[in-house]
């Protein structure tokens, strides 16, 4: 499987996983497309099926409710969706942002496809940024993702990415991820989801002066045992502990991670802080969770259980500061 993620396209650094094709800054969409692997379309066909006793051709029928999606260019099937599933094109993806980069300053860094193409992306820097204390930077992102296989809604997620370690977290406040979801049962209007995001954005302050207030929040060794065991065994270290804890290899590497091994782990913001905490989960999900391979985990990082892992990490850190 790990063809399937080289079909990823950035500008700037080499993305943490290593792989795609390095783009200079400021290149149009269509150069984009190509580079990311996003240079096909969806096609759709009618569900034939045979009938008929072995050995024999038997008899074609059709099955109208259903259809199969394909890629243009290679033929290869997708998925097969009710008559009803409203695709959206990996172009679709990308001309999102067409105006967001020409006239509102945002920056496509990546792009790409997951599963053959079962689910792409595009994710760009909106120009938002915070600093919090040793000179800990964090800039905001916006990521378009969606699938042709009933797995991903059509999804906008303000974003945040820790510059020194590439950690990605999605902005969330009260406990809610300030994502636009369009289901594939409905059409995708990119003006309509734009004008929602207006205000998702427009919580990048307040989402950050919480950061700030977990980079100030010192915790004690058995508030940081509490927290990754909520987060990570779902049990709490009051209660009566198991002959063998569930993710134990996990709680290991995430306190390691936090006592010191994590990229930006000992600067001033995260050294024994809640900011710190966070900060060692989204790294274990992002980096070292164990996962099939490379593309498997980025797909569960950001829509899958790795995503959930964080966000409860996101609340139990919160909790620290309410």
């Amino acid at each position: 499987m790990a063809h399937q993620i080289e079909q990823i396209a950035y500008v700037g650094t080499t993305p943490w996983h290593g792989l795609g094709n390095n783009l200079p800054p400021k290149q149009p969409i269509e150069i984009w497309q190509r580079e990311a692997g996003m240079n096909w379309q969806i096609k759709e066909s009618p569900v034939h099926f045979q009938s008929g006793t072995a050995g024999h051709l038997g008899t074609i029928h059709t099955f109208p409710e259903q259809k199969v999606l394909y890629r243009s260019d290679t033929k290869v099937p997708l998925s097969v969706v009710s008559q009803r599933y409203q695709i959206v094109q990996p172009r679709e993806v990308l001309e999102f942002y067409r105006d967001l980069t020409e006239v509102s300053g945002y920056k496509l860094e990546t792009a790409g496809v997951l599963k053959g193409g079962r689910k792409f992306w595009a994710l760009a820097r909106t120009g938002q940024k915070a600093v919090l204390k040793g000179n800990d930077r964090v800039n905001g992102y916006l990521l378009l993702a969606t699938s042709c296989d009933g797995t991903l809604a059509t999804t906008a997620t303000p974003t945040t990415v820790r510059v020194v370690c590439n950690n990605t977290l999605t902005v969330a406040l009260d406990g809610a991820a300030h994502a636009i979801k369009v289901p594939h049962n409905t059409r995708f209007d990119p003006k309509a989801v734009k004008k929602q995001l207006g205000i998702a954005v427009s919580q990048w302050d307040d989402f950050m002066y919480r950061m700030g207030a977990l980079a100030e929040r010192k915790v004690q060794w058995h508030e940081a045992l509490g927290f990754f065991m909520s987060v990570l065994c779902e049990t709490s270290p009051t209660a009566q502990m198991p002959e063998v804890l569930p993710n134990e290899r996990a709680l290991r590497k995430v306190q390691s991670l936090y006592e010191g091994h994590g990229r930006g782990a000992t600067l001033a913001s995260a050294n024994g802080t809640a900011w710190g905490l966070l900060n060692a989960m989204t790294e274990f999900v992002d980096h070292e969770r164990r996962a099939r391979s490379t593309e498997y985990r980025l797909d569960s990082a950001w829509f899958g259980q790795g995503a959930q892992i964080k966000q409860r990490a996101l609340d139990a850190a919160l909790q620290l500061v309410a």
